[in-house]
């Protein structure tokens, strides 16, 4: 039987606005009063109609989050910073997987905002003129992170993409690398998948280093796809003697089809990854990385998202989070060169 407020007043011998008035923890309520309202709730098993609740007080505090792939660490940490804004101001969660398929991803905004979510965090590659349309007609505000649309119209998240490759492809020229190598995710993306090889092929003009189209390959941010693309760039006549990968997943794969190829990391071939999640350390030799800092993207997307919600003042809707390059091991030190 689905018990009522009404049941819960009944038993108490109170009035439904003080039952109401103890649920929602107004402080207006005599603790004797309190107390027996409590025990009624606990012997009844009472638990508040959220969805009553919601349509009562136009507010039903959920945030939908649409991530592209609940098994990646580096969206793992980006959840694990939302989740934890998200409980410091009362928020709850309803995390959805998109599988990155443009058609999911529709449906998922489309079914999170039936459900009269407050706010929703989007991560996805390709922002399509199809996702605009849904995110600008929808009537609760939308914050984009780890990505944005081409127009930078909608608040978001990210890093600056352009300006990380750059500086990871500088640290190795620097090194006296001019084979450099370059593992791409998807380029379907003109913002985070363009962005970055633009930010490569910038570092290698300035350097007058001319871009060879073999050297670049496309990845799907998978492991296994890190060890095809390093070994169709090990069979080239002329092979690279640094490899830059888009993500840390495919710059392991990197590393270990070198090693199944004969060489040794750092001495024969230098890898850097991207976003430094934890796989860095658990790979041999420890992995040099871009520092994407993703628990701080979902942490500040969600309390963009909660002054969106609360109506607060908001001084930049397009944030961007500094970025660094964390040396490991699979690069030579500083002083040492190629």
């Amino acid at each position: 039987m689905n018990i009522t407020i009404y049941d819960v007043a009944r038993e108490a011998g109170v009035s439904m606005a003080t039952v109401s008035r103890v649920v929602n923890g107004n402080p207006n309520v005599k603790p004797a009063t309190r107390k027996k309202v409590m025990e009624a709730i606990k012997r009844l098993g009472y638990r508040p109609n959220a969805v009553a609740r919601g349509l009562a007080s136009k507010r039903t505090t959920t945030v939908g989050v649409i991530i592209p792939d609940i098994s990646s660490l580096f969206y793992a940490e980006l959840a694990r910073g939302i989740e934890d804004i998200a409980n410091m101001y009362k928020y709850n969660i309803i995390l959805c997987n998109s599988d990155q398929r443009i058609d999911k991803e529709i449906h998922l905004v489309n079914t999170l905002l039936e459900k009269q979510v407050d706010g929703l965090l989007f991560m996805g590659s390709q922002i399509t003129d199809e996702h605009k349309d849904v995110f600008t007609t929808a009537s609760v505000p939308i914050i984009l992170s780890a990505t944005r649309d081409s127009e930078g119209e909608l608040p978001s998240v990210n890093i600056d993409y352009f300006q990380a490759s750059f500086d990871a492809t500088v640290s190795l020229i620097e090194r006296g690398h001019t084979k450099i190598g370059f593992i791409s995710g998807p380029l379907e993306d003109p913002l985070i998948g363009q962005s970055r090889l633009e930010g490569y092929k910038k570092a290698l003009r300035d350097a007058g280093i001319e871009f060879v189209d073999e050297y670049l390959q496309i990845g799907n941010y998978r492991y296994q796809s890190g060890l095809d693309a390093t070994a169709q760039l090990l069979k080239l006549a002329e092979r690279p003697t640094a490899i830059l990968a888009m993500n840390d997943e495919m710059a392991v794969g990197a590393i270990h089809s070198c090693q199944d190829n004969g060489l040794e990391i750092p001495n024969d071939m230098e890898v850097i990854g991207f976003d430094s999640t934890r796989l860095c350390a658990m790979v041999r030799p420890t992995l040099t990385s871009v520092v994407q800092p993703m628990y701080d993207i979902g942490a500040v997307s969600m309390r963009l998202l909660t002054k969106y919600m609360n109506k607060e003042k908001v001084e930049e809707h397009k944030v961007i989070l500094p970025h660094r390059i964390e040396q490991r091991q699979s690069t030579k030190p500083d002083d040492v060169d190629v």
